[in-house]
């Protein structure tokens, strides 16, 4: 292990906010009993999971009749888990600028840093076509866009009271904003997107790197450097970005059951999330054509249930397991550290095998008890 890897790792769970609340506040008694760092919840409006595939045969965590599209607004859920976060820092993973100001972002994030006891995560992305382009939104200039909220939102936690701001997406003029957080709690903007331009955009203006996907251990702590070059580039100390990652972790008592988890139409849809370029790099054609760009380009509900199932049936093993750390416990630990060695300081698993069975899911849940005793220490 190398010198770098001796700092501590810190652990965090997100999921989606959805119905019943019950749910979420028993997750976060989870984050609590583990001593997980933080509890995160998405910004949706619909889910990446079609109609078609959320049914009873595909998975057991549906009901019949049941929409997968069903999302409680972040903010208000975040407000309402408040008082029983304790020490768990609170977030979103990760909302854009495109449906919400950046100005109002701001004055969420800070209301829940006087609702919590520890600075709260603003997770922050140029935006899904998912989320946006069936609402009359886009996201074309996403990135763009993104920029200009990051330098809004940095002016407000700065705690300017009178904001100025002349862009291309927002205009802001004598603008009172006066509302601050307490001592030593001001929000931390984490970064999603591994993209040159949103590496950039970390270096200049995130508190953390919260990458999702197919990234490889040598591509993190290369990206990662990219965003320490950018950090240093802006006069700003890069050990103060915390980076972070979100792991898709498919674990089973042996390689051989975790191995044949890899083919349940749940785990096997996973691969029509990476985008084409993916696919022809594996020598394989995407379902979804040549221009797509993975899940941010997702739009589930324009595919019909005979056209899900049949991309879902062309995904090679291959590609059902590029995005994914699956195996045993032990083999999941042995690559998280390999994360570790390159950079890594902020794990946040997402677990996809409780879609699988009832069985599949209680064993993964365990698994983050695992995670959490062994990076609970320092490594």
């Amino acid at each position: 292990m190398t010198a770098t890897a001796s700092r501590r790792v810190r652990v965090g769970l997100a999921m989606p906010p959805k119905p019943p609340f019950g749910t979420l506040r028993q997750a976060l008694v989870l984050c609590r009993l583990l001593r997980f760092d933080s509890f995160l919840v998405w910004d949706h409006l619909q889910d990446l999971v079609s109609r078609s595939l959320w049914q009873p045969e595909t998975t057991w965590a549906a009901k019949a009749g049941e929409s997968p599209h069903q999302f409680f607004d972040f903010q208000t859920t975040l407000g309402a888990l408040a008082a029983r976060a304790g020490r768990v820092r609170l977030g979103v993973a990760v909302t854009e600028p495109a449906r919400r100001h950046p100005v109002m972002i701001a004055q969420a994030m800070l209301t829940l840093a006087h609702l919590s006891s520890r600075p709260p995560i603003l997770g922050l992305g140029a935006g899904e076509r998912g989320n946006t382009e069936p609402y009359g939104l886009s996201v074309e200039t996403g990135v763009s866009r993104l920029e200009e909220a990051l330098q809004v939102i940095r002016l407000c936690f700065n705690g300017e009271s009178s904001l100025e701001f002349d862009g291309n997406f927002f205009h802001l003029e004598r603008a009172h904003f006066d509302l601050k957080a307490p001592p030593d709690r001001t929000p931390r903007i984490w970064i999603g997107g591994s993209g040159p331009r949103m590496l950039r955009l970390t270096g200049a203006y995130g508190d953390g790197w919260y990458p999702t996907g197919a990234l490889m251990p040598g591509e993190y702590h290369a990206k990662l450097g990219l965003i320490h070059d950018a950090a240093r580039l802006a006069g700003r100390d890069p050990s103060r970005i915390t980076p972070a990652f979100q792991p898709v972790i498919v674990a089973a008592p042996t390689e051989q059951a975790a191995r044949q988890l890899l083919d349940h139409p749940m785990i096997r849809y996973l691969g029509l999330l990476l985008p084409a370029v993916a696919w022809e790099e594996r020598g394989h054609r995407h379902p979804f054509g040549p221009a797509y760009r993975g899940y941010h380009d997702l739009l589930p509900e324009r595919y019909t249930a005979a056209e899900t199932h049949a991309a879902i049936a062309a995904v090679p093993l291959e590609l059902a397991e590029a995005g994914l750390i699956w195996g045993t416990p032990r083999q999941i630990i042995g690559r998280l550290h390999d994360y570790v060695n390159a950079g890594l300081r902020y794990i946040v698993p997402q677990l996809p095998a409780l879609m699988v069975s009832r069985r599949a899911a209680l064993y993964n849940i365990r698994l983050l008890h695992t995670i959490a005793a062994e990076f609970r220490r320092p490594v």
